[in-house]
């Protein structure tokens, strides 16, 4: 890697594009600034707030497509969000549109990384634990990369507060901090083929 600029697509929700952070950085802003790479970054965050994996799985090769570039080394960061589990969809119908997106972007050599949804509702909680879980499975199945949000900001106090003073559970400051601090240190930079950034 490092031959060529790096030119991320980012797919998600809401989570994706910072939705909530006064700073307007999200955790993709976050990382981004916290990747050094030896040729300028491209990060193009297409983002849809509330989509489910199922609507995210059948826009995400055309807009992608799109924004690719034949003189970059090009990748996905998939961010599958909590809507899934509002939307009432099945564990096996989330894990399956998990998997045709990696599929068809292996088959596009397009390598991907995967950031699973982080905590939210306290009602919804036992279904996003499985939901992680799941997707987890899906990636760790294609040897892709995936961060699992939900298992350590569950219990995180910084997390809990933020998620108590948004009506629509949305991280602040702090929550995007957490978020983009488990994607660095989760193979992020092993994955671009860059050094880690202490």
């Amino acid at each position: 890697m490092g031959e060529l600029p790096l030119r991320l697509a980012v797919i998600g929700d809401e989570l994706a594009a910072g939705v909530g952070d006064p700073k307007g950085l999200g955790w993709v802003g976050r990382v981004a600034a916290r990747t050094s790479a030896p040729h300028p970054l491209t990060v193009l965050t297409l983002a849809v707030p509330g989509e489910t994996s199922t609507e995210l799985g059948g826009r995400w090769d055309g807009e992608v497509s799109r924004r690719l570039a034949p003189d970059a080394d090009n990748r996905l960061v998939v961010a599958v969000g909590r809507a899934d589990v509002r939307a009432g969809l099945s564990l096996a119908r989330s894990r399956l549109n998990l998997a045709n997106v990696l599929d068809v972007a292996e088959q596009r050599r397009i390598p991907a990384f995967v950031v699973g949804p982080p905590p939210g509702d306290p009602a919804e909680g036992d279904r996003l634990a499985e939901l992680s879980a799941a997707l987890g499975d899906v990636a760790a199945r294609r040897r892709v990369p995936y961060v699992d949000t939900y298992t350590p900001l569950a219990p995180h106090d910084q997390w809990l507060a933020d998620m108590a003073t948004s009506p629509d559970h949305l991280p602040g400051q702090a929550g995007y901090g957490l978020i983009a601090w488990l994607v660095l240190h989760t193979g992020w930079h092993a994955w671009l083929g860059l050094p880690q950034d202490d």
